[in-house]
């Protein structure tokens, strides 16, 4: 997939292990998360989790991105291509910085997003939203996100048409 192709607005790239300090910074900020989802992030679960990868898929199937504006980190995205099935992306690690929340960017970042996964051929988006997390649950299903099922997890699904 043409990770260019995921945002108009901002710069996207691979996020790499030298990044993981910027990463931390953004994600340090996002404390609610870390009330539903524990433990709190540190540097080596980041590190983990860019590396983290579900059975039978490879690291040719993972984007793990960084939008940013300027200098400034402004998201970060994980992205498993073509999973659980060959017509699916999962995302499975969505975060903003906290000073461009609230301001409609993150569903500009997702509209963008999905737009892409569209044109490069993924027929539906799903993810894992973490039980009580009210801002995770509603920024999903204000993008057009639905419960697909409730497992240790809430899986969302959006159909791109």
């Amino acid at each position: 997939m043409d990770l260019e192709a995921l945002s108009k607005r901002f710069f996207v790239r691979a996020l790499e292990t030298e990044d993981v300090d910027i990463i931390y910074d953004l994600c340090s900020k996002n404390k609610l998360f870390y009330e539903f989802h524990q433990p709190f992030v540190t540097r080596e679960s980041i590190l983990d989790d860019r590396n983290a990868l579900p059975p039978g898929k490879s690291k040719e199937d993972k984007a793990y991105i960084g939008l940013f504006d300027g200098d400034t980190l402004v998201a970060v995205m994980d992205l498993i291509l073509g999973y659980p099935t060959e017509e699916i992306v999962w995302i499975g690690f969505f975060m903003m910085d906290t000073a461009y929340q609230n301001q409609g960017i993150g569903t500009q970042i997702i509209q963008e997003a999905v737009e892409a996964m569209k044109n490069a051929g993924y027929r539906e988006i799903r993810l894992g939203v973490d039980y009580g997390n009210p801002q995770s649950f509603a920024f999903w299903s204000k993008n057009k996100f639905t419960v697909l099922q409730e497992k240790e997890y809430i899986v969302m699904k959006r159909v791109l048409s």
